[in-house]
């Protein structure tokens, strides 16, 4: 399971996949008309303070004692992953793969969208960069340099493909010896980064951070200009999410990883790297860096089409006052592939957990147990699920790029200047609802 990742193909599914694609890319078409016909201006301008929460709430979200427990809870789950890492068995059985590849990534989707920016508020190396400052004496927010704007995301772009590589094509990732040098390569990264540039490095470097502070902005959690909890509605919270630098890079990397994941299971593919004299490391790579160069080229070709005279922005800059559009269809293809992946094989890392070193031990009582395959004996279901979401997705997404072409482009240009990202997505449906039908 952990290598399928829970993906279904075309016997999970219901309808004639000829049916399905075509009624997906109808339907994201005819939501674009109607948005033309009665969304004619900006709603989510991101100056909507929110409705604020119950001020019992307001004061448990921002007590001290809640604060620290998630701190806590987030530095204990790296010395439980280390520990298992370190110590555990090398084989499929340690549940340390669970936690890396299930909980850490996929789970990060459903946390973030009840949670909000679940990961910062865990993160446990902010409390090691803290822990560190605090020993030296100096202030958490103080760096040798400032952080270079121009930057962005862009090094958390890079930490998360080197994530998907390990997950998704180098052939050493179920072994502890690949999974022990990335965590150590990641908590040794984000904590020179934080010393030489603060705080503000783990915002912007983060892989996991920023994937979920960009899930985040479709939950129902904000804060208004004072710092206090609002609900929002998560439409106009996406359109909070901030456009860096980097940012197109860090959505390409999460849907086109995602992309590539159902691809690589295409007995088209499967048949073509066991065929060749090439090294399949070497053909994963290129197969991994070319869904994620897809995924970057056509979205900013098409948003660099819209006009040549945006407003408020350069030129330059539009792709990255787009891609907020892009979040709901990450959610709607982690959905689609990663659901039942998530669902069961968390249950078996639960399960594996309670007897974490394969010695009989039985710590949650549960050893014994065996998980529910619900989804995957409810085909049916698990396929429609599969379908709503990848549809939802793309309409959500075609709602929050319409809303903002509002606000960017020139009204001359706020019918036409929307047709290369209308095509865009509608492209991206159409490959994932085949690749959905084919893996």
């Amino acid at each position: 399971m952990i290598e399928a990742h829970g993906l279904g193909g075309a016997t999970d599914l219901p309808i004639p996949a000829s049916l399905a694609i075509a009624g997906g890319a109808a339907a994201l078409v005819l939501s674009f008309v109607v948005l033309l016909l009665a969304w004619r201006e900006p709603r989510f301008d991101g100056h909507n303070t929110g409705r604020q929460v119950p001020a019992a709430l307001g004061r448990f979200a921002d007590s001290r004692g809640w604060k620290i427990t998630c701190r806590v809870v987030g530095v204990l789950g790296l010395l439980v992953t280390l520990g298992l890492a370190i110590l555990g068995p090398d084989s499929l059985n340690n549940p340390v793969f669970g936690i890396f590849y299930a909980y850490l990534w996929v789970g990060l989707i459903p946390a973030s969208l009840l949670l909000g920016p679940v990961y910062r508020a865990m993160s446990p190396v902010r409390s090691m960069h803290w822990l560190l400052t605090r020993i030296s004496g100096t202030d958490p927010d103080e760096a040798v340099f400032s952080y270079p704007a121009r930057f962005g995301y862009w090094p958390a772009a890079i930490a998360a493909f080197a994530y998907v590589w390990l997950e998704l094509v180098y052939p050493g990732s179920v072994n502890l010896g690949p999974v022990r040098l990335w965590i150590a390569g990641y908590v040794a990264a984000m904590l020179v980064g934080g010393a030489i540039f603060g705080r503000t490095w783990f915002e912007h470097a983060d892989p996991f951070e920023a994937f979920s502070t960009v899930v985040s902005h479709l939950s129902l959690w904000g804060r208004d200009h004072d710092g206090r909890l609002v609900f929002l509605s998560p439409l106009r919270n996406l359109a909070r999410l901030e456009p860096r630098p980097g940012l197109v890079a860090l959505v390409a990397v999460l849907l086109g990883s995602t992309a590539y994941d159902s691809f690589r299971g295409l007995n088209r593919w499967v048949r073509f790297v066991q065929g060749s004299e090439l090294n399949p490391t070497w053909l994963g790579s290129a197969g991994l860096i070319s869904a994620v160069a897809v995924v970057g080229l056509t979205f900013s070709a098409a948003t660099l089409a819209a006009t040549s005279r945006p407003i408020g922005f350069t030129r330059r800059q539009l792709p990255s006052a787009l891609a907020h559009s892009i979040a709901p269809i990450i959610v709607g293809y982690f959905i689609a592939h990663y659901l039942s992946f998530l669902v069961e094989y968390g249950q078996v890392t639960m399960i594996q957990l309670s007897d974490p070193m394969n010695n009989g031990a039985d710590l949650l009582g549960i050893s014994g147990e065996e998980a529910n395959y619900f989804l995957s004996l409810h085909p049916t279901l698990l396929a429609s699920i599969k379908v709503l979401a990848i549809v939802t997705g793309h309409i959500a997404g075609a709602v929050a790029a319409h809303d903002r072409a509002l606000s960017v482009l020139p009204r001359r240009h706020q019918v036409t200047g929307q047709l290369p990202l209308l095509a865009a997505m509608v492209l991206y449906t159409y490959a994932g609802l085949y690749l959905l039908f084919g893996s």
